[in-house]
């Protein structure tokens, strides 16, 4: 099994890597399919959404991305600041270029369709896309999911157990569990990035550039999180709190009394911050999803800042590991809100970055599979439950303490010598077992928990 680092932490745009990154990019998947097979008498284009989509696609900001894809874009290369007048032009043509110099109708509010019934049986956020003639007779139907992390398959491809799920490629160390992890490494007398870097396949220098773009758009989105100011989108009206608390923070700087909780709040604004640009549909790396894009860039920042001897090849370091984690968690589980619960966002999230800062600071494999048990182990049973369907409350602060929770795993891995009760995988299984278990209300409907109990204003 591989998963390329590449793969797992992508440029997009907020809200959701589920909910807006994967139906983007299935929407221009479709526009691409229909370029290809044009079939005679097409009149409009319609796209259905399903389970959790449907449920949160409007706080998701999902019937956008789904406009957004039917006009060519692609969420890598988007200009956030355009999209408005994207959508502005289309609504008042209500018409998409399939083929050069020909335009069907596309009326979002008749041709987005939010399905509340039961969901696709092959995963809880489904929709259908389909070419249809003016009769409403599909010409070209086809099925996507979205499931988690901006990976998406359509119904062949989950049938056939491909897509991008997984790729399955010729790499030198093709672990699958975390205990093939540790087993290779102790064969080959390599170390988890050592054995991750090979698996990459790329020239050394092609690929340390590839991970300083990732750092850098990281860095980018929590720097303009961290100088932004108002209200977030959306019916609830949060305030952001990233750039006050910072400014608190770097005031106390040089004082006669600090507390020494102080560098938490360091770390909390930074993930904060991070995710309150991903609320506001800004560009964010998902790490491993959009939900969870604070955790990783707030202890890579935490790392440089508060760590002694943190330097660049450090970072890179700790995107390999928290890769390596993170490669394994969803071949075995699964990153998605709405399949586990937020346990598989957060909860994954915390693991990479706990396994990624270990790496940084010099653990062995051992600390490091260590390190990511500890923080997954601790956020078992986390539900997803969005109130008002928006990702903000309780996302927002939740990567703060999934930042909070990695630092602490990685820290008491670091004292230990690796050896602990219970093995990774094993936690793997449980969170997805634990995900089964769970009721639909807690996987990112927003019909149970806080969503319902919190009343908005």
């Amino acid at each position: 099994m591989f998963l390329s680092v590449f793969d797992l932490f992508k440029i997009g745009i907020g809200p959701s890597s589920s909910h807006t990154v994967g139906p983007m990019v299935a929407a221009r998947r479709f526009l691409d399919l229909a370029k290809d097979i044009q079939p005679q008498g097409a009149a409009s284009i319609r796209c259905s959404l399903h389970g959790s989509l449907a449920f949160t696609g409007k706080g998701h900001a999902t019937d956008r991305a789904i406009m957004l894809g039917l006009l060519g874009e692609i969420p890598s290369e988007i200009d956030s600041d355009r999209v408005d007048i994207k959508l502005n032009d289309l609504a008042n043509r209500n018409t998409v270029e399939v083929w050069p110099g020909m335009e069907v109708r596309f009326d979002p509010e008749q041709d987005i369709v939010f399905d509340y019934g039961p969901a696709l049986r092959g995963h809880a956020n489904g929709m259908v896309l389909s070419i249809r003639d003016r009769a409403g007779s599909a010409l070209l139907e086809e099925t996507y999911y979205s499931i988690g992390g901006g990976f998406v398959q359509t119904e062949a491809e989950r049938l056939q157990g491909g897509g991008n799920q997984a790729a399955k490629l010729d790499v030198p160390y093709p672990f699958a569990t975390a205990g093939e992890m540790l087993d290779m490494g102790s064969a080959s007398g390599l170390s988890v990035v050592a054995m991750k870097r090979a698996n990459e396949g790329h020239a050394g220098d092609s690929l340390d550039v590839g991970l300083d773009r990732i750092w850098t758009a990281m860095e980018a989105c929590m720097n303009r999180g961290l100088s932004q100011s108002g209200r977030l989108p959306g019916s609830l009206n949060v305030k952001r709190r990233a750039r006050e608390i910072h400014e608190q923070l770097k005031a106390e700087q040089g004082g006669n009394f600090i507390q020494p909780h102080r560098i938490m709040d360091f770390l909390s604004v930074y993930a904060m911050a991070v995710n309150e640009e991903n609320a506001a549909g800004g560009k964010v790396v998902t790490a491993p999803t959009n939900g969870a894009a604070g955790v990783i860039p707030a202890v890579i920042r935490y790392y440089i800042d508060h760590c002694p001897g943190a330097d660049q090849n450090g970072i890179r370091t700790f995107l390999l590991a928290a890769a390596a984690i993170g490669g394994i968690i969803k071949h075995n589980a699964s990153i998605s809100g709405a399949e586990v619960g937020c346990q598989g966002e957060v909860g994954s999230a915390s693991a990479m970055a706990a396994a990624g800062l270990c790496a940084a600071l010099g653990g062995n494999n051992e600390q490091i599979e260590n390190a990511a048990e500890i923080a997954l182990e601790h956020h078992l049973g986390m539900t997803c439950d969005p109130v008002g369907g928006l990702v903000q409350i309780p996302c927002i602060e939740r990567n703060a303490f999934g930042a909070v929770k990695a630092v602490t795993a990685a820290s008491l891995a670091l004292r230990g010598d690796g050896k602990h009760v219970v093995p990774l995988d094993t936690c793997i299984e449980t969170m997805r077992q634990t995900g089964l278990d769970m009721s639909d209300r807690y996987k990112e409907t927003s019909t149970g928990g806080l969503a319902v109990n919190v009343v908005e204003c």
